[in-house]
């Protein structure tokens, strides 16, 4: 059967002037290396779909099982990967794509400068953009296109998205999903493959928009949190790379597309790449956003992908390479409050973005259980899933659904169906006190997983149960805040245990930010509502937060490296919320708090990642040595580095420069080093160490002095002790001079749970 396929050869080595003659001969040898395996060029033109010609080295192909094995053990053959399916990291149904409060300005010139992120180009790889969202408009946007860009908007159908000053690129790449469904002999589904860049989902537009879309002023939900929407960097020029297509059975976003969109992305000139999207973690050389990730690190242009939606489960986070930024999800101090109010007087707090129920009065409740028709389990019947419901039961009452299985506003849509006038939609106890605003098709409010036992236990015990859904209404200054998302993926980092993903946290709970005017906000057949902005949640959400400080970054340090940034980002980062508690697990009933393996070095803090005083800084070669320490051979090098790259005689992890401390399996001592480079003005740091329980930590030397910008300072830092089976020791090490605190989390554990 045949199948399509990526080869991989490793890098190109064109110089600063590649001409369209350059890019041919490549595509030339692709063709020939391929046709000596299936008989003539002519062959392999037949088969390759995609030649990689700028900065990646490889084609994509459709192959059979035989022919795929056989060019894996060619030579100059570095990898053959299949065509994979990646999926969006949505939930879908303090703040960059934000409300601002009062109108504040920023606190100083050099923050001011930073925030705009002037000149700076971030660039998406997801569904598209819809051009016609005022946040792709180019008011504000200060001169022209810069002078080293080298993409454009390639659309030139009668729906095609135009270019202007603001949005400068919109390319879009389905070749790969088009082989993948012919293999599969998926014809219907074929017909959902637009030649367009155009946004039908909505997913690009918000990712995009939330991390460089512009002012924008009037700006609510369904009238709720009126104020001025803009991205992380709003005069930032913004491109868009179409990679993900309407397939949600199978992810949507094809391993062929993602690598070619990339390897136009760097030959474009982009600054930032922003990635919402991924698969479970796999070994680096299989993992094609890890591949083409490096690429864009080689070229000074860093990557930031979301952790994924797997939470609470622990082991879960993706896009775990230590040169990609990740991202996990938090809330933020504003809510979209729609309390619950039962007749025996008690009150519970919920989240919606639903209409009003109909006048003051109270109404009756109803379980999905209680609601249950003839044919239906239970079970089935709780979780409100389609054709579960008997009406004559439900008409007429408030319904209580539990969350799970099926999407949450689908469950309001067969409450609706069912003739409920309202929905109370429960957590399950995975989802602990995360509590989501959707725009449900019927009045509702969701509930925390102990709330929802109350509302149960309320009806289960009372004759006639009542109950009323107040309003929604947005509130801002909520505490706590932040906490963690529930689904938040987590790790331990199931490839390199000791590297701590996510990195940091990043708001990706009920985000406003853009929408396309192409879909309604349920996506319902029946929903006839068209919303210029819209709130999502997930860890596709919090990514693009943190590319819009990437970019604020770059704009005010264009000279420092992607490791030197996601250094800035990770160290200033903050792990307490606005009551100065550890931030809690959304994920947990009993409000615990949360540690790195969830939120990595904490919640994003802008303000001191652009003036991080001290950072920990890596280079391509760096990381290839951390390939070489954790077991790579040069074949598996070679799908990174440009050319042949020679491992060193000895390396070790523990020694790799990483902004954050891993620790697995410490039984004794065990001594590593670190380098702190400086960035900020002539000081002295002094360490302050919190020790993981049941280890001792000492550093050596415990000052550092640095005299000049650029300066560079080693130190040692030894642990003692042991840390029992199944158990993990929390601690961090802070270096500081007053002023500055370059803070690194520490996770010393036994292995895997």
């Amino acid at each position: 059967m045949e199948e399509s396929y990526i080869v991989l050869l490793g890098s190109h080595a064109h110089g600063l002037e590649v001409s369209a003659v350059d890019l041919q001969r490549v595509v030339d040898s692709h063709h020939k290396l391929l046709g000596s395996f299936l008989g003539s060029s002519e062959k392999a033109k037949d088969a390759i779909f995609y030649s990689y010609k700028n900065h990646i080295n490889g084609f994509a192909a459709i192959l059979d099982e035989e022919e795929a094995t056989k060019l894996a053990k060619h030579p100059e053959i570095a990898a053959v990967l299949p065509n994979k399916a990646k999926e969006l990291h949505t939930t879908r149904s303090w703040e960059f794509m934000h409300l601002e409060k009062n109108g504040v300005s920023p606190p100083s010139s050099p923050w001011r400068k930073a925030r705009s992120g002037q000149n700076v180009i971030i660039a998406n790889l997801d569904t598209g953009v819809w051009p016609e969202s005022k946040s792709f408009g180019e008011h504000g946007i200060v001169g022209g296109v810069p002078s080293k860009w080298k993409g454009g908007c390639m659309d030139k159908t009668p729906d095609a998205v135009p270019c202007n000053k603001k949005l400068i690129g919109a390319k879009y790449f389905n070749h790969g999903v088009i082989a993948y469904l012919k293999s599969e002999n998926l014809t219907k589904e074929l017909s959902f493959i637009v030649n367009s860049t155009r946004d039908y989902e909505g997913h690009g537009s918000h990712t995009l928009s939330t991390a460089g879309g512009s002012y924008v002023s009037g700006v609510s939900v369904f009238g709720s949190g009126i104020g001025t929407a803009k991205g992380g960097s709003p005069k930032a020029h913004v491109a868009a790379y179409k990679v993900c297509w309407p397939l949600h059975d199978t992810g949507g976003c094809f391993d062929a597309d993602i690598a070619k969109a990339f390897d136009h992305a760097i030959h474009d000139g982009v600054d930032v790449l922003s990635v919402s999207l991924g698969s479970p973690p796999a070994e680096y050389y299989n993992d094609i956003i890890a591949i083409a990730s490096f690429h864009a690190l080689k070229k000074g242009i860093p990557v930031v992908c979301s952790a994924g939606n797997d939470g609470p489960s622990m082991a879960t986070v993706s896009n775990t390479a230590p040169w990609i930024l990740t991202v996990g999800a938090s809330t933020l101090d504003r809510e979209f409050q729609a309390p619950i109010e039962l007749r025996n007087g008690k009150h519970f707090k919920g989240s919606s973005l639903s209409g009003p129920l109909s006048g003051r009065k109270l109404y009756p409740l109803i379980t999905g259980a209680q609601a249950k028709a003839t044919t239906a389990s239970t079970d089935d019947a709780m979780l409100c899933k389609p054709k579960t419901l008997d009406h004559s039961k439900v008409k007429g009452k408030i319904l209580v659904c539990l969350r799970g299985d099926s999407s949450r506003v689908d469950k309001g849509v067969q409450a609706l169906l069912a003739g409920a006038v309202g929905m109370i939609l429960c957590n399950d106890r995975l989802s602990g006190f995360e509590i989501i605003a959707d725009p449900h098709v019927l009045p509702a409010s969701h509930i925390s997983y102990n709330d929802g036992q109350a509302v149960s236990s309320y009806i289960n015990s009372t004759k006639n149960p009542m109950g009323h859904l107040i309003p929604p209404l947005s509130k801002v200054n909520t505490k706590p805040s932040p906490t963690m998302a529930a689904f938040s993926s987590r790790g331990p980092n199931m490839v390199s245990p000791e590297i701590i993903k996510p990195d940091v946290t990043a708001p990706g709970v009920n985000i406003i930010a853009a929408f396309s005017g192409s879909v309604s906000p349920t996506g319902e057949p029946f929903d006839n509502r068209t919303v210029p902005y819209i709130t999502m949640s997930g860890t596709s959400m919090s990514c693009p937060h943190v590319s819009g400080i990437v970019g604020l970054v770059k704009a005010l340090h264009p000279k420092w490296s992607p490791a030197a940034i996601k250094s800035a980002i990770m160290t200033s980062a903050r792990i307490r919320d606005n009551t100065m508690n550890i931030m809690l697990d959304g994920g947990s009933p009993i409000f615990a708090s949360a540690t790195a393996f969830i939120f990595g070095s904490g919640h994003i803090r802008p303000t001191g990642a652009i003036d991080p005083g001290l950072v920990y800084d890596l280079s391509p070669n760096d990381y290839l040595e951390f390939l070489c320490a954790s077991g790579y051979k040069e074949k598996n090098l070679r799908v990174f580095a440009d050319g042949n790259f020679k491992c060193p005689v000895s390396s070790s992890i523990l020694n790799f420069n990483y902004p954050s401390i891993g620790v697995q399996n410490l039984t004794g001592n065990v001594t590593l080093t670190r380098r702190l480079k400086n960035v900020g003005r002539p000081g002295v740091y002094r360490v302050r160490v919190q020790q993981p329980e049941g280890v001792k930590v000492s550093v050596k030397p415990s000052v550092l002095k640095f005299e000049k910008i650029g300066e560079e300072k080693r130190f040692e830092l030894t642990m003692t002790g042991v840390v029992a089976n199944g158990q993990i020791g929390y601690g961090t090490l802070i270096w500081t001079d007053g002023k500055h605190l370059v803070r690194s989390p520490i996770v010393v554990s036994s292995g895997f749970f």
